[in-house]
């Protein structure tokens, strides 16, 4: 998708979401088939501030950080736009399509959603961001958010990427990771469903035992998903990079941004001490306790990750 005409923003609406000079509003962009809804931050008497993109991660992941998948809340992308506020540099974050306030048009089902669409979705909001004047726009991907974050940075003029616990590896292949402790017929079965899907096959006869992980609704997606390999999409960037990784994440890996910083050595890779994967301080490695954080909201985001992305944002060592 290249960039779209301007007279596509005679369908963006905003509304104010507090006082009258409040620095937040919730918007609503127009995309294929869905609405996009958002909140934008702008810290206030701030002139032309740089601006950050925050994607947020996989499943129903909403523009805070909360999953309905998980009990409470963690906050974690709502107070990572408030420290990017605190430090004079504003933020759009916003639901992918299906999740929270984006909505899908009437009809569509979920064979008809497909990971190019949450990039395309990705690309309108730069679009919109560049229509509402901001300069300097920065990309920030949480999780697979970074997948979509850096497929993006591929296709626009942005002033910098920033991968937070993106995976190094592609999707199909954490899968396989991932189930690798099933029953060995299961096992077997599930790696040659991935391995079709990755060739862009659908599984015709899917094992019941598998169907919440293989439904013939999700494989469209999937076989979308797969066809994104980040180490090469990285390579090919040429803004300023930098790479977050906590080294206490249960989900992803020290491996992978260390194979997404050897893919493009330019890139400034941080590896934070003690952070998971929702961005939190954890000491114990009890997995639990580590768990436990993911619905606590009380619990604020690690200096070292604000400092090191206001840094980056701010061009300083």
């Amino acid at each position: 998708m290249k960039y779209l005409p301007v007279i596509l923003f005679q369908f963006v609406s905003i509304f104010s979401s507090g006082q009258k000079n409040s620095s937040s509003s919730d918007i609503e962009v127009v995309a294929k088939n869905a609405v996009i809804a958002g909140t934008l931050t702008i810290p206030e008497d701030v002139k032309k501030p740089p601006i950050v993109l925050i994607i947020a991660g996989s499943g129903p992941t909403d523009r805070n950080g909360n999953s309905k998948m998980l009990p409470g809340k963690n906050n974690s992308l709502l107070q990572f736009a408030d420290s990017l506020e605190k430090h004079g540099i504003a933020s759009l974050r916003y639901d992918k399509r299906g999740i929270g306030n984006s909505k899908m048009a009437p009809g569509i089902t979920e064979d008809s959603i497909l990971f190019t669409d949450m990039v395309d979705d990705a690309e309108l909001l730069y679009v919109y961001l560049k229509h509402k004047g901001f300069k300097k726009i920065f990309i920030a991907g949480h999780s697979e958010g970074s997948l979509i974050g850096m497929a993006l940075a591929k296709k626009v003029t942005a002033a910098g990427f920033i991968s937070i616990a993106g995976s190094g590896r592609k999707a199909a292949d954490i899968l396989k990771e991932q189930l690798a402790s099933l029953p060995e017929s299961l096992k077997t079965e599930s790696y040659n469903g991935l391995d079709s899907l990755q060739a862009g096959k659908k599984i015709k006869n899917v094992n019941p035992q598998l169907i919440s992980i293989f439904r013939p609704s999700v494989q469209p997606y999937m076989i979308s998903w797969f066809s994104y390999d980040p180490v090469k999409i990285i390579r090919e960037l040429s803004c300023k990079i930098l790479i977050l990784q906590g080294n206490n994440d249960l989900q992803v890996k020290e491996k992978d941004a260390i194979a997404l910083k050897q893919a493009n050595q330019n890139a400034n890779l941080i590896i934070i001490n003690n952070m998971n994967h929702i961005l939190k301080k954890v000491l114990s490695k009890e997995r639990n306790e580590n768990i436990a954080s993911y619905s606590n909201p009380e619990l604020p985001l690690m200096e070292e990750f604000v400092s090191a992305i206001i840094l980056f944002i701010k061009n300083k060592k």
